[in-house]
């Protein structure tokens, strides 16, 4: 397990939930303060409360969305590209786990999801989609 995947299973054993444990345990490689890095992902939880699409890959599509966006100054600009990305994260998700739903994490059964590498981002520093799963401990 890598050292961030490490520090999102520790923040998810201290009651954070998949999103927030891992948008948090990479906060700081996208300029994010771990309080608004908490409070933006709290409602991703759970399935986004409704035991839906997996928080913990939901937080790699925010990450993406951060690593990807040009902004207000540039608004439109990078969707297309971000919307890729966001696809290849699912795609790789679905292929190491299965159905993204956080309902089918509840079985209990140990899921973990691991990057690929072509999931690193341009300085070559993992993002919050290679912790997944396994950070956020199989929930």
């Amino acid at each position: 397990m890598t050292e961030r995947a490490e520090r999102a299973q520790s923040l998810h054993n201290k009651g954070y939930n998949c999103a927030q444990a891992v948008v948090c345990a990479y906060c700081d490689l996208f300029g994010l303060d771990e309080e608004t890095a908490y409070k933006m992902a709290e409602g991703f939880g759970l399935g986004m409360g409704m035991m839906d699409t997996c928080g913990a890959l939901s937080a790699a599509f925010m990450l993406a969305g951060m690593q990807g966006s040009k902004g207000t100054e540039h608004p439109g600009e990078t969707k297309a590209q971000t919307y890729k990305t966001t696809k290849m994260l699912a795609a790789a998700f679905r292929e190491k786990n299965g159905d993204p739903s956080a309902s089918s994490f509840s079985s209990g059964t140990e899921k973990t999801y691991q990057p690929k590498e072509q999931m690193k981002n341009r300085t070559g520093a993992q993002t919050g989609r290679t912790a997944g799963r396994q950070a956020a401990g199989g929930r």
